[in-house]
C-alpha cells in the first residue's frame, strides 16, 4: 500500500531501528523507570511499516519535545519486524499500542486477538488509481490496461469494487505485482496506471518523478470511504490502563496540532529522529498530503460506527472475513474523553 524511498537502504536502517527499539524493551510488560526519570510508565509502540515514515510525526514531535516525559510516559516507538508483525505485537502484548490499519484490526478480530482500536489516525479511504501527468483516464477505459499493485488482498479487493462499478473485472486487467514499490513501473512506463495512496505513492511520483499525477479515488468508485490508519491498543492493558491511555492521546493531540501548524519544523524533527529514513522533499510532501485527513467532527481520532459499517459487509463479500461483528466490537471512543 505503501512505497518506500530508497528501499534497500531504509531497510538497513530498519534493522539498526528494531536492535535499538527492542534493546530499549526487554521486559514483557511496561515498567516503571527508575528514580532518576521521575517515575515514568513506558509504553511501547508498534508501527505499521519497518522503516520509520511520516506518518509517525506527532508522536515523534511529542516524545522529541519532551511532552510524554512531562506527562509521565516513556513512549518507546518500535518498527515492526514485518508489516504482519503489528497486530502480533499488540496482541501478544509485546506492545501496549500499536499503529496499524483497519484490515489489521478487523482480521485481528476475526481470529479473537485482544485488539482495539482506540482511535483513527486518519477519516477517510485516500486510496485509488494513479496515472502520469497528463495522462487521464477512466475506469471504464482501464479494460486491457497494464496496472502496478501489491499483492496484499485489499489492494485486489479494492480494485475489484473499482472496476465493477464500470462493468469490468480483474480479468479484464492485467495486473502487474511489484514487491516493495509501485512507482517506479508507472514512472518508467512499464504499466499504465498503478494503486496506491495520496500520501505515499502520490507523494513519490510528485517529488521523484517531479510529476502532478492523475488519480481516481477508490471511495468515488463505490470503494467504502473508511479510515486506512488507526491507534490500536491491547483490550486488556487499555481496560487496565485507561487514565495512561487518554493522557497519551492528550499529549498526541498536541503534537499532532503543533505538526498541522508547523509543518517544515515537524518534518525536521522527524528527520533528525531518523535521518535515513526519507528524502527531505518527500517526506515534507507526505506529511502535507496527510494533514487533509486528520480533520474529524468531534475532534482528532475521533470513530463511528459509519466507518465500520459499510466496510465490513464489503469484506464479507470480497470473502475476507467470515461474519462481521458490530462496529462497537472493533473500535472504542473511550480515551478520547
Amino acid at each position: 500500500m505503501k512505497a518506500r524511498v530508497p528501499v534497500v537502504a531504509a531497510l538497513v536502517a530498519a534493522a539498526a531501528l528494531l536492535i535499538a527499539a527492542l534493546a530499549g524493551t526487554a521486559s514483557s510488560a511496561p515498567a516503571q523507570a527508575g528514580d532518576a526519570a521521575a517515575k515514568l510508565t513506558t509504553i511501547r509502540m508498534v508501527q505499521e511499516w519497518p522503516v520509520a515514515d511520516g506518518f509517525w510525526i506527532p508522536w515523534i514531535v511529542a516524545r522529541d519535545k519532551g511532552w510524554y516525559r512531562a506527562a509521565g510516559i516513556d513512549l518507546r516507538i518500535i518498527p515492526p519486524p514485518t508489516v504482519a508483525d503489528t497486530v502480533k505485537f499488540v496482541g501478544t502484548g509485546r506492545a501496549e499500542l500499536g499503529f496499524t490499519t483497519i484490515l489489521d484490526v478487523i482480521f485481528a478480530k476475526e481470529q479473537k486477538a485482544p485488539i482495539v482500536s482506540v482511535g483513527a489516525y486518519s477519516q477517510s479511504n485516500n486510496w485509488g488509481l494513479i496515472g502520469r501527468q497528463g495522462e487521464s483516464f477512466t475506469v471504464k477505459g482501464l479494460k486491457g490496461k497494464k496496472i502496478g499493485i501489491y499483492n496484499d488482498a485489499w489492494t485486489k479487493a479494492q480494485l475489484s469494487i473499482m472496476l465493477d462499478s464500470a462493468g469490468l473485472a480483474l480479468k479484464d486487467v492485467k495486473l502487474v505485482s511489484a514487491s516493495s514499490d509501485v512507482v517506479p513501473l508507472l514512472l518508467q512506463k512499464k504499466v499504465d496506471v498503478a494503486t496506491g495512496v495520496t500520501n505515499a505513492e502520490a507523494s513519490e511520483v510528485r517529488t521523484v518523478g517531479k510529476q502532478k499525477p492523475f488519480m481516481l479515488l477508490a471511495k468515488d468508485y463505490g470503494v467504502p470511504n473508511s479510515p486506512i490508519w488507526l491507534v490500536a491498543a491491547n483490550t486488556d492493558w487499555a481496560k487496565q490502563h485507561p487514565a495512561l491511555v487518554k493522557t497519551w492521546f492528550k499529549v498526541t493531540k498536541r503534537a499532532l496540532q503543533w505538526s498541522i501548524d508547523n509543518p517544515v519544523g515537524a518534518v525536521k524533527m522527524f528527520q533528525k529522529a531518523y535521518p535515513k529514513a526519507e528524502p527531505y522533499d518527500y517526506a515534507l510532501d507526505q506529511w502535507q498530503a496527510t494533514i487533509p485527513l486528520f480533520k474529524a467532527p468531534g475532534g482528532y481520532f475521533m470513530q463511528n460506527d459509519r466507518q465500520w459499517s459499510a466496510l465490513l459487509p464489503a469484506l464479507v463479500k470480497q470473502k475476507l472475513i467470515k461474519q462481521a461483528l458490530p462496529p462497537s466490537a472493533y473500535y472504542t471512543n473511550a480515551y478520547l474523553k
